[in-house]
């Protein structure tokens, strides 16, 4: 259960971007991706600032003081066109260029509001991070996420979506603002971005909800929109002054004498289980040839008032935009950042085998103080075993287990860490690290500094096969330096592990051979939110 492959929107989101480590088999089961536009929406070459229907012309008054700082008090939303009139009064007026108008009354609208995440915001607080958090203005209602708020990041990842409801054109204008938490004193903006509702409605390039690449009825890419694909073709046409489209049974059709069939956008696509029916894919695949927004995600710089001109960081978003009057949207995506997972190592240490004698006894002969520490990467504590002394050929017996708790998210194959900066801190920061266990070996001296002989680092996701024997235990086993071996082994896939691994020791410059060590594992625990379980997972031991 913990160490299938999870598919959610996030494995389409890093599919989307191309990390490849955390989206798992996304692209192999021939799921959809988005594009991630680095600007805003609206800059796209071909969108124009969606003002194809109608121009924004602002309204200004003279300035009564010379140190206000604008003579802008609204703005006017309209379109003009010149029609040349025939000499002959009688002969018949030219057609017109404006047809199939919306309506002039408010329309009713549900808006969906994806925030994903910010990046590189400007840090607020002394130690040069901020607590941000969202806030929401459309018209009269103001949505605030404060209490939600991620303490000590300038890179927070929201993974929120949040619904409204407006009369568009009477409240047009979404405001996303990113504030930061003060405990003690009032909150201060970020940084803010402001959407224009009204000309994503009325454009012809249909920005109201972008087009997926393929037709699901069910499955992680269900379809959201109001309308299927051949509503939308067919709408298209109207607006465009083009023939309604004529279908050849459910796999051929044609738009203004140009035919398109289904195998032709088909070939090489690897099916999926969820998706819909042959006309309707055939109808998404045709909308696809013409200028109409795609599934997508922005990016919006921020600008706070205090600094007007100057970036305050970016914001990964889109918008979806449903008149109510049309229908029932889909479900919405859920986009919550995913959750990690508890998990126990347990890791039994059970010998030492050819360590560095690093002391000399009484009787003038080599000998060591042997015992080993370990402790999981970004975690402050350290566990030790008990001294092996006297150690005359390097062998040490411990038969010593660690026990270490952490949290991992099985699809990032990434570890969470969180810790309070300073003891005065009141939140803790979270940091994502690899799943790596670090094994040190010690010599143990009673009036003087305990001496370092060797080091072994496991990546569970990632670690070098073990050796059966001692004797078989290479230098060789370990990754190079740019991380490539030969025989590695994944710790969650394998269940368990054991054998022999080399310990290695580079405080010259050179890495030598310290010691082998024989770790054997166990069965881990994963603690669940209702109780603990047993799962066999890859633990050392």
């Amino acid at each position: 259960e913990i160490l299938q492959d999870e598919i959610d929107w996030w494995s389409k989101y890093y599919a989307s971007i191309g990390d490849m480590d955390k989206c798992g088999d996304y692209l192999d089961k021939g799921y959809d991706t988005v594009t991630v536009f680095e600007q805003p929406l609206e800059e796209i070459d071909h969108n124009n600032h969606f003002t194809d229907f109608c121009d924004t012309f602002e309204l200004k008054r003279g300035k009564t003081k010379d140190d206000e700082e604008s003579d802008i008090v609204g703005e006017f939303k309209g379109t003009f066109r010149v029609y040349p009139l025939p000499g002959d009064p009688n002969a018949p007026l030219p057609s017109k260029h404006l047809r199939f108008l919306p309506k002039s009354d408010p329309e009713e609208c549900l808006i969906r509001v994806y925030l994903i995440k910010a990046v590189d915001l400007q840090p607020q607080d002394p130690s040069g991070l901020a607590d941000p958090f969202i806030k929401l203005k459309l018209g009269n209602q103001t949505i605030s996420d404060v209490d939600n708020y991620l303490p000590n990041t300038i890179n927070p990842v929201f993974g929120k979506m949040f619904e409204m409801k407006a009369m568009i054109p009477v409240h047009k204008d979404l405001k996303v603002t990113i504030m930061d938490y003060d405990r003690f004193s009032q909150d201060d903006i970020i940084g803010e971005t402001v959407i224009d509702l009204e000309n994503r409605l009325l454009t012809k390039f249909r920005a109201t909800c972008g087009l997926p690449k393929t037709y699901n009825t069910s499955g992680p890419n269900v379809w959201r929109d109001t309308q299927t694909p051949k509503q939308i073709l067919e709408d298209y046409c109207k607006k465009n002054l083009l023939h309604e489209p004529r279908y050849y049974g459910n796999n051929s059709l044609s738009v203004e004498g140009k035919m398109y069939n289904l195998a032709d956008f088909e070939t090489n696509h690897i099916h999926n289980e969820y998706q819909g029916p042959s006309d309707q894919r055939l109808a998404l695949y045709t909308l696809h040839q013409y200028p109409l927004v795609r599934e997508h995600i922005e990016t919006r710089p921020l600008y706070s008032p205090l600094l007007p001109g100057i970036e305050q960081g970016k914001l990964q978003m889109w918008i979806d935009i449903f008149p109510i009057g049309i229908g029932r949207p889909g479900p919405p995506f859920d986009i919550t950042p995913r959750k990690p997972k508890k998990h126990i190592l347990r890791c039994v240490i059970w010998n030492t085998s050819d360590v560095v004698l690093d002391e000399t006894s009484i009787t003038g002969e080599k000998m060591s103080d042997i015992y080993v520490k370990g402790w999981l990467m970004g975690q402050d504590e350290k566990q030790e075993t008990d001294v092996h002394y006297r150690s005359l050929d390097g062998d040490g017996n411990f038969n010593w287990r660690f026990v270490f708790p952490f949290d991992y998210i099985p699809p990032e194959q990434t570890m969470i860490v969180k810790r309070k900066d300073h003891f005065w801190s009141l939140d803790e920061t979270e940091e994502r690290v690899p799943p790596t266990f670090i094994i040190q070996i010690w010599d143990n001296d009673q009036f003087s500094p305990d001496d370092f002989l060797g080091t072994l680092e496991l990546n569970m996701n990632h670690m070098p096969k073990p050796a059966k024997s001692s004797g078989k235990c290479k230098m060789s086993m370990l990754p190079d330096a740019q991380g490539n071996s030969k025989n590695m082994v994944s710790l969650f896939e394998q269940k368990r592990v054991k054998g022999w691994w080399p310990c290695v020791n580079e405080e010259t410059g050179a890495r030598e051979l310290a010691m082998t060590s024989p770790i054997r594992s166990l069965t881990a625990y994963c603690i669940s939110r209702v109780g603990y379980k047993k799962y066999p997972l890859n633990c050392i031991t």
